[in-house]
Order: C-alpha cells, then structure tokens, then sequence
C-alpha cells in the first residue's frame, strides 16, 4: 500500500489517498476513475508529501515536557518509598498477607511486585494496595 497526497488543479483542493502501489495511481488516473470529491473534477496530481518516518516510543515521550515532568513527579515518590518502605521483591503478596492476618498494624510499610491476579486476590480479602508504575534506575 501505497499513501498520495493529491491535489485538484480546478478547485485546489488537497486529500490523502492510498493505492495498492504507484501503478495502480497511474491505472486508475488514466482511466478517470480518479476524480476531487469537492468539484467532481478529474484533474487531479500527485502533490510533495514527505515520508513519515517512524521514531522509536522512547525518542518521542521523553521529548514531550509534559513527559519530563510527570517522571521527575515519580521519581520523587519512588525516592520517598524507598526512604520509607521495606522492598520485599517478588514477595509482595506473601509479605502484605503476613502484615494484614498477623495482626502487625506497626509494621513498616512494604513495596514490591505483584502480577495484577494477586493484587485482585489481595483486595478481595480486605487487604488494601496500590499499583503505581516504576522507572527503573537506569532510565534517564
């Protein structure tokens, strides 16, 4: 597939159109089966269109200042239950039902991995959690 940008030469009009490839353009004009859809006319043209080049997901979110911001925002959460929490790694669930069924209301607060299916089975026996996302430390 192949995306024109074309024009009509009568009322100026420019719109986008895909083909199969540049032969079926060049089939369908000389048939006059290509026509402006404003004027009805068939003096249409192939007009400059630059190429979209695709960036990589990276390159184009942290251009954006928004991005920037909300990044340092969680970084500076991260950093906070880092000072203040213990990391338990993949033991999240276990830890957190140790906390919640051991009664340890003094306990220092705890951070880790859960996959969604626990975190639903946390919150289905009354034991409270949030998921937030995390930037790994090599992120910039």
């Amino acid at each position: 597939m192949i995306k024109y940008k074309l024009i009509c030469k009568d009322c100026n009009n420019s719109f986008d159109s895909w083909f199969s490839s540049s032969k079926e353009y060049d089939k369908l004009k000389k048939q006059k089966y290509l026509n402006c859809h404003f004027c009805n006319s068939f003096k249409i043209e192939k007009t400059l269109m630059s190429p979209s080049v695709l960036k990589p997901k990276n390159e184009i979110k942290t251009k954006d200042p928004k991005y920037k911001k909300i990044k340092k925002k969680m970084n500076e959460y991260q950093e906070f239950i880092k000072r203040n929490f213990k990391y338990v790694g993949e033991n999240f669930a276990k830890e957190a039902r140790s906390i919640h069924y051991n009664d340890k209301k003094n306990s220092k607060g705890i951070y880790g991995t859960a996959s969604f299916n626990e975190l639903k089975e946390l919150r289905e026996e009354g034991i409270e959690t949030e998921m937030i996302p995390w930037f790994k430390d090599n992120i910039n």
